[in-house]
């Protein structure tokens, strides 16, 4: 079993007028050559949007693009000709494929929003661009891993061209578990939204994440009530 360790104050950091953001991965003005990807999770960015600012319309291509919103709500806007808001619970996926413009601006005129965005190259290039959203039962993830996404578009959660699962769990001190890799060759990159979870013998805390691969198993133990995600993707681009 091979690991990388990302802790949290390592991730890049850009404080912009209405804008704060942490890179996991090298992402804008923040480059490290030793944090460019996970095998294809290309982006992991924690955002905080101020109120009623946001990303005018730019484009995208050729990337699946997840947004979780744990934090206030986002207002979606896209040349395919959706318009949506994006609240906490809910999952959004679109597939840049071809080509998509979007904004994403703060529904909120006074409150910040908090998300992650989460870019994954895909497995297959030029695809016709689509979008999804779904809005999950947190219940579903108390003291148990929820998937909220994966390849199959019958399947639980949203789909993206890519064979990469995630899953969120909220667990309670001292709850237990084993997740089993999907796919042979995958990796594992699992992230701390809140709390202290042991992941192997590596301890996690809030915002910190670790990256493992050459392994068909990982245990993973809350240490404090505990929120994470999984992101189990490919280590081959």
């Amino acid at each position: 079993m091979k690991q990388i360790l990302y802790k949290a104050d390592s991730r890049g950091y850009a404080k912009h007028e209405w804008l704060e953001t942490y890179h996991t991965f090298s992402f804008a003005g923040y480059h490290d050559s030793s944090r460019m990807n996970f095998g294809v999770l290309r982006v992991l960015n924690d955002d905080i949007i101020d109120g009623g600012r946001g990303f005018g319309m730019h484009p995208h291509n050729n990337m699946e693009i997840i947004t979780i919103p744990f934090e206030g709500a986002l207002s979606h806007q896209d040349d395919m000709g959706n318009s949506k808001v994006i609240e906490t619970n809910d999952i959004q996926v679109m597939s840049a494929g071809t080509g998509v413009t979007h904004s994403e601006v703060n529904e909120s005129s006074n409150q910040q929003v908090k998300l992650f965005q989460i870019w994954i190259f895909p497995n297959k290039q030029n695809v016709m661009p689509r979008y999804d959203q779904i809005n999950i039962d947190p219940s579903g993830s108390i003291n148990k891993l929820q998937q909220i996404l994966s390849p199959n578009p019958d399947d639980e959660g949203v789909w993206i061209h890519q064979d990469a699962w995630m899953f969120i769990g909220d667990f309670e001190s001292g709850i237990q578990t084993d997740y089993k890799i999907r796919k042979p060759g995958n990796g594992v990159f699992l992230m701390s939204i809140s709390g202290d979870v042991l992941v192997g013998d590596t301890l996690l805390n809030t915002k910190d994440a670790i990256g493992i691969y050459d392994t068909d198993q990982i245990s993973i133990q809350a240490k404090s009530q505990a929120k994470f995600l999984i992101i189990e993707v490919p280590m081959s681009l």
